[in-house]
């Protein structure tokens, strides 16, 4: 198992916000869907878009530069111009923190 990074506090992403933070070296887009947090990699695979400033509707996030959508559950890519889906990564709540894993 890898370690669990802290990288927020509930209070920093609340329902429905999105925040970017920097783990070991990597952009992570931590979402607040509905209470549930979802973290991938913040960067489209497509042409680099901020995707923790993307659109979320339901468990989909949508790049704010060209549109591509992608599963906050599983990384997939649900909607072109993407080709290819992004990292996800386990989110652990402890009490007022949320860690993350990272590989």
């Amino acid at each position: 198992m890898s370690p669990l990074h802290r990288i927020a506090r509930t209070d920093d992403v609340p329902p429905g916000t999105a925040i970017c933070v920097e783990v070991e070296g990597r952009r992570v887009a931590l979402f607040n869907v509905g209470g549930t947090y979802y973290a991938i990699d913040d960067e489209c695979p497509h042409s680099g878009g901020p995707l923790s400033e993307g659109d979320v509707d339901g468990n989909r996030v949508e790049c704010p530069w060209h549109g591509a959508v992608f599963d906050l559950t599983d990384g997939s890519v649900q909607c072109p111009p993407a080709d290819e889906g992004v990292c996800t990564y386990r989110v652990e709540v402890d009490g007022d923190d949320i860690r993350v894993e990272i590989p």
